[in-house]
């Protein structure tokens, strides 16, 4: 599921931005050995600081396990001041209607392998559908991406192969970049919920993303003889997606009371804030 956190909404969304930058480094630094900077275990470049848009996909735990940052390139951008040496001498593009995408990434650890919703390959499509289909409401009609062969493939495979390349791929420290345009259409997004089985609408709301966020942060109860406590938070994460009344949802909190010996202070608090958040929407 898919938050959007911009320059307008990151106050309400520092602890997921947090998660998300250590996200990136356990890709980008540890894993993949990229020559990024790393402060105290997370990945911040100065472009972070430019309020770009980070399309964040969070698990029904609550979880950050994929990532990606949309720029304006009508400003600074890695295409124009970082890669610059791919455009062969032609200058970057400049367009309020072309956005830099960068920065993807996919936690590979909580993700399993096929096609299943805790997939990479879900979590991967997933997030360039949130990527495309926000980009497109904003008025942007492409989006241009510095990536490197192996993820060129991917996007090839995928439903969503680049139209056209900018320059030549060139490399870059420890891998290849190369920069590759996407348009920002129907027909691409399509292709790529088709690819991944994606039919429903991957946004979620402020209230829902804080609320599921908050769920996973609850103190976990050490040693506890029940049924495991995260069995019982995903039941609750399904009842509240199907709540489509208040009627349902009071039914959802009445069953958080009557397990509330089951959790913790802190735990409770979180669930019974989560269905709240959900019944805004009933």
């Amino acid at each position: 599921m898919i938050i959007v956190i911009d320059g307008i909404n990151q106050h309400m969304f520092s602890d997921v931005l947090d998660e998300m930058f250590k996200l990136r480094a356990r890709v980008f630094g540890d894993r993949l050995g990229w020559e990024v900077n790393l402060v105290d275990g997370r990945e911040r470049d100065m472009f972070d600081d430019l309020n770009p848009a980070h399309v964040v996909s969070i698990n029904d735990e609550g979880e950050v396990v994929g990532c990606m940052r949309l720029l304006q390139t009508t400003g600074p951008h890695m295409l124009a001041d970082v890669f610059n040496s791919i455009l062969d001498g032609e200058p970057p593009l400049r367009s309020s209607q072309v956005w830099e995408a960068t920065r993807f990434c996919v936690d590979t650890k909580r993700l399993g392998r096929g096609r299943g919703k805790n997939s990479v390959s879900y979590v991967t499509s997933e997030v360039m559908i949130g990527s495309f289909e926000y980009a497109k409401t904003a008025g942007v009609l492409d989006s241009i991406a510095v990536i490197d062969p192996i993820m060129n493939r991917v996007l090839q495979r995928s439903g969503n192969a680049p139209y056209d390349y900018l320059g030549s791929a060139k490399p870059m420290g420890k891998v290849v970049a190369m920069a590759a345009m996407m348009d920002c259409s129907d027909e691409r997004i399509s292709g790529i919920r088709d690819y991944a089985g994606i039919e429903h609408d991957v946004f979620l709301t402020e209230e829902q993303a804080l609320s599921l966020f908050a769920l996973s942060k609850a103190e976990k109860p050490a040693n506890v003889d029940h049924q495991p406590l995260t069995e019982l938070e995903n039941y609750f994460v399904e009842q509240m997606h199907s709540a489509k009344s208040k009627d349902e949802v009071k039914d959802v909190l009445k069953l958080i009371e009557a397990l509330s010996d089951r959790f913790t202070p802190e735990q409770k608090t979180a669930l019974l804030s989560t269905p709240r958040a959900f019944a805004h929407e009933a």
